[in-house]
């Protein structure tokens, strides 16, 4: 249940760097409340997973999720350049993820 809960804060994390964007510098209101807010639930669901998961895996699985969903993001939502080593290192950053959850004993 903990590796779910991890999943959501990670996904979580994606949003509020989409929406922190969105906020120019915290200068626009609706996405500054919805970015301070999905980090706060971002937090505290890490918080949560953290109960029963390493530290060291948590938080980089928590970090690779919000950083490749945030790519993805950029790719998609903002038209950012997309190039053979972009998505090689993409991949990796995913193996990483899949290697620490499998080596993980909780």
């Amino acid at each position: 249940m903990n590796w779910l809960i991890l999943i959501i804060a990670g996904l979580l994390e994606v949003v509020w760097a989409i929406t922190l964007k969105q906020t120019e510098g915290f200068t626009r209101l609706v996405p500054s409340l919805i970015t301070i807010g999905t980090m706060a639930a971002s937090f505290y669901l890490l918080s949560i997973a953290l109960r029963t998961l390493p530290l060291g895996t948590a938080y980089a699985v928590w970090v690779g999720i919000g950083a490749i969903g945030t790519a993805i993001a950029g790719i998609v939502l903002f038209e950012e350049a997309v190039t053979p080593l972009k998505l090689v290192s993409l991949v990796l950053v995913v193996a990483g993820i899949v290697g620490l959850r499998v080596t993980s004993a909780a």
